[in-house]
């Protein structure tokens, strides 16, 4: 996926105009600045029009301009290092518009997403979890939260729940090494990949337990070992990869995954309700307000 651009560019450069030939040189010298360009700014820039480059795009293979943009912004994501992707946040934002623009394309991120991600995927994997005899979790560097708000919620919900410490590798195969075909497992990685997720993945897929991978893209390495692929945007903003569409999914997985469970969970939450009652855990409102 990363080289796929550049390769599609040189394998066509032969055959390209004197203006396409302008449009491939200057993405293959600076797709860092390409990333974030509207098709009419990289024309302006070159000196094309708009439509040539959006010809450009679908005659090296794209659906259109905003195709081969995001085919750019997954290459830079996995070669840019983090004082890299700082900097060009730093030329790219203006200071005082930071917040408008990085909510917008946030509202954005989970509207592709909804559109985006496969339906049935999503229930088949909620009901996998929820009839798993043991459900384990893992999500490194980022996806760390993810994984540990997912954990908190599903620790209320399923029976056994593993969430694994991703200290060292070796640690992470002692705490699977039980797992089996009854047992699931739901590994969070965006780029870029933890090769700890990867591992896990493919090391319970060869236990035959039931493998949901949320992740980004259908050629992330984490969908090879995956029985279940939920899919969410994770666009770069800056140094940090917005996780709001992750989180989004993840939040709606937790619905799912209750709703499949519903009578146990009433019970369990009704119980935990007198729990919090009689050990006065939270603070009455109503009676502060009196």
């Amino acid at each position: 996926m990363n080289s796929q651009i550049t390769v599609r560019i040189k394998r066509k450069m032969s055959t390209f105009s004197k203006g396409q030939k302008r449009i491939a040189e200057y993405i293959l010298e600076h797709y860092d600045k390409v990333a974030f360009m509207t098709a009419a700014k990289l024309g302006a820039t070159v000196g094309v029009s708009e439509s040539t480059v959006v010809r450009f795009a679908t005659e090296i293979g794209y659906a259109g301009y905003p195709e081969l943009q995001k085919a750019v912004q997954e290459m830079i994501r996995n070669k840019m290092t983090s004082l890299q992707r700082l900097e060009m946040a730093a030329n790219l934002h203006d200071s005082d518009s930071v917040l408008d623009t990085i909510l917008s394309n946030d509202m954005d991120i989970i509207r592709q997403t909804m559109e985006e991600t496969c339906h049935h995927s999503f229930y088949r994997a909620a009901e996998a979890i929820a009839q798993a005899k043991k459900v384990y979790i893992i999500g490194a560097r980022s996806s760390q939260a993810l994984a540990t708000f997912l954990a908190y919620y599903l620790n209320f919900i399923v029976e056994n729940l593993v969430l694994i410490n991703v200290t060292s590798e070796e640690e992470i195969f002692e705490q699977m090494i039980r797992i089996d075909s009854q047992d699931a497992i739901i590994g969070i990685s965006f780029p870029r990949y933890s090769t700890k997720a990867i591992k896990a993945l493919d090391f319970a897929s060869s236990r035959g337990a039931k493998v949901v991978a949320i992740t980004d893209s259908a050629v992330s390495p984490l969908a090879e070992s995956a029985d279940y692929l939920l899919l969410a945007r994770s666009d770069m903003a800056s140094f940090v990869d917005t996780l709001v569409a992750p989180l989004s999914l993840i939040n709606a997985l937790i619905v799912a995954i209750a709703i499949n469970k519903k009578e146990e969970v009433a019970d369990l939450f009704q119980k935990l309700e007198d729990i919090w009652d009689a050990y006065e855990v939270y603070e009455k409102v109503e009676e502060r307000l009196n």
